[in-house]
């Protein structure tokens, strides 16, 4: 199992020895997804957190009508997974998939509760990413609100450079909250200039 990519990731925010990283490692169950497999589901009970190795996932919700609406993308170095889910135990309302073939690394709840209980600086390691999530989400609100359709997709363009390389059109535009029609309208505006 590669666990290069999670160390690194966590050593931006605390300091492992090598008796805590291995801990972490036994932890984790290596996966590797296919393009369009499940990892989660809606309407079944998120049993792990899902690190990206490698790879991007997309977490989306099915409304009453099947349109899926993209709520994250998660690419090389991020965290992904239904936290309600996971920590109230009731059914995700979200569902998972690879986007492209990706390796994952998945961190049961008994797992985490083990890690963060054993070792402070796992505490303080979820507690900055999970911070660092949520000022994300505001963020991502206000540009819904205050930003217009293409300065949203630019921001997009801007923090994930590499996904429209690979990502269907219309789930960036779902993502930013507009029709695949009028995003294309929006790139060839773009293009032009």
């Amino acid at each position: 199992m590669n666990t290069a990519v999670i160390l690194a990731a966590i050593k931006k925010h605390v300091a492992l020895d090598e008796a805590e990283a291995n801990f972490l490692a036994e932890q984790l169950i290596p996966k590797k997804l296919k393009p369009g497999e499940l990892i989660e589901e809606s309407g079944e009970m998120t049993k792990f957190m899902i690190y990206v190795n490698s790879g991007c996932l997309m977490t989306y919700y099915t409304d009453k009508d099947g349109t899926d609406h993209v709520i994250q993308f998660a690419t090389t170095g991020w965290w992904t997974g239904d936290l309600h889910s996971l920590q109230k135990k009731v059914p995700s309302i979200y569902s998972t998939r690879a986007l492209v073939e990706s390796e994952i690394l998945l961190l049961p709840k008994v797992s985490l509760e083990l890690v963060l209980e054993k070792y402070l600086k796992f505490e303080r390691y979820f507690r900055i990413i999970f911070q660092n999530a949520l000022v994300v989400s505001q963020q991502r609100i206000i540009h819904s609100y205050a930003s217009t359709a293409e300065e949203r997709y630019l921001h997009f363009s801007e923090k994930y450079s590499n996904l429209e390389q690979y990502v269907p059109l219309k789930y960036i535009a779902s993502y930013l909250g507009i029709t695949p029609e009028f995003l294309s309208k929006i790139r060839r505006k773009l293009m032009e200039k």
